[in-house]
């Protein structure tokens, strides 16, 4: 139990270090003087430094992904560079499969959550859509179709 707590305080501070290392990066760009642009800079090194102590902690690993459909691949493509991470697939392997290098307890409490949320609400409005379009431009009866008993076989 102790541990499952200590896995998620780390998983949040390592979620928050991101955040901020965002936010940093964010103002170093806008700043105006040199002073602020050093400012920033040392603290997004100051970051940096404690994210990557925090990864020692998870070490990132190899994680293969198989996905049901192109529209689901293209989301977590961009889950994953989001979060910093480069997925990439090897030779001969599907379009539907994504492989990523990263700290699994920051990936599934961080990326893969997102990924299951975004992803059910996206397919929800798909299967709305598709019904709606079918519905107006094609046919009124969407329902699926109908069960029948199997013929007898052939004699």
């Amino acid at each position: 139990m102790a541990s499952s707590f200590l896995e998620d305080g780390e998983m949040m501070i390592e979620e928050q270090l991101r955040e901020r290392l965002r936010k940093v990066e964010a103002l170093y760009l806008g700043a105006a003087t040199a002073g602020e642009r050093h400012a920033a800079a040392e603290a997004a090194a100051r970051l940096k430094a404690k994210l990557e102590e925090a990864s020692r902690i998870d070490r990132p690993v190899e994680m293969k992904f198989s996905l049901p459909d192109r529209w689901s691949v293209r989301l977590f493509i961009a889950l994953c560079r989001r979060h910093g991470f480069k997925p990439y697939r090897y030779p001969r392997q599907r379009n539907t499969t994504v492989m990523v290098k990263a700290p699994r307890l920051f990936f599934d409490a961080v990326v893969w959550r997102q990924f299951n949320d975004v992803h059910a609400d996206l397919w929800q409005y798909l299967e709305q859509t598709t019904e709606r379009l079918i519905r107006e431009t094609i046919s009124a009866d969407t329902a699926d179709a109908e069960t029948v008993k199997e013929p007898l076989g052939l004699l």
